[in-house]
């Protein structure tokens, strides 16, 4: 791709993120050409469908938090860093707004998207949740795929009290402590 390719599809891929987030997964494609100050057909070159545009949003997402894990694993220690990247995980499931269910219902939950980000996610949870169960930090019986189930369950309990979303962290933080 070349480096104004590059560039164009980088500012439509972050204005449809903000759009998304804002908005919802039916944002207008025409306001992420227009924030991104391309025309609608530079969009639809690199983005051909709205669904497009949704899964490669979902999947950057997902790459950052993944990316988070082993960054926070470098940068903290193990309880730290798995705290941080717990938090970091919440507030993407806060912010989706419904991005992943107009996704699972265009492509189904089977999808190699989902399975190729749950895969990531997975393996990026579970560097930092051995790394604190190696410390003692954490139990030993926690598994990485439950913690984001609870992580994902305080986002959809806290969508209208945002600010009681790290208190319920912490309870669960405290529950796995080893």
């Amino acid at each position: 791709m070349r480096a104004d390719a590059r560039r164009n599809y980088e500012r439509l891929l972050a204005e449809a993120r903000d759009l998304f987030e804002e908005q919802g997964p039916d944002a207008p494609l025409e306001e992420i050409a227009r924030r991104a100050d391309v025309g609608v057909g530079t969009l639809y070159r690199h983005f051909p469908t709205r669904q497009a545009v949704q899964e490669a949003v979902y999947r950057g997402r997902m790459q950052e938090i993944a990316d988070a894990a082993y960054r926070l694993a470098k940068e903290y220690e193990p309880g730290e860093a798995l705290l941080r990247w717990l938090r970091v995980t919440l507030d993407h499931s806060a912010n989706k707004k419904g991005l992943a269910t107009a996704l699972t219902e265009t492509i189904g939950r089977d999808s190699e998207l989902f399975a190729s980000c749950r895969e990531m996610i997975t393996k990026a949870g579970e560097l930092v949740l051995s790394n604190a169960q190696k410390a003692g930090i954490v139990r030993a019986d926690v598994d990485a795929m439950d913690l984001l189930k609870l992580v994902h369950g305080i986002a959809v309990a806290t969508e209208t009290t945002p600010d009681r979303a790290d208190v319920l962290l912490g309870y669960i933080f405290d529950g796995i402590r080893g």
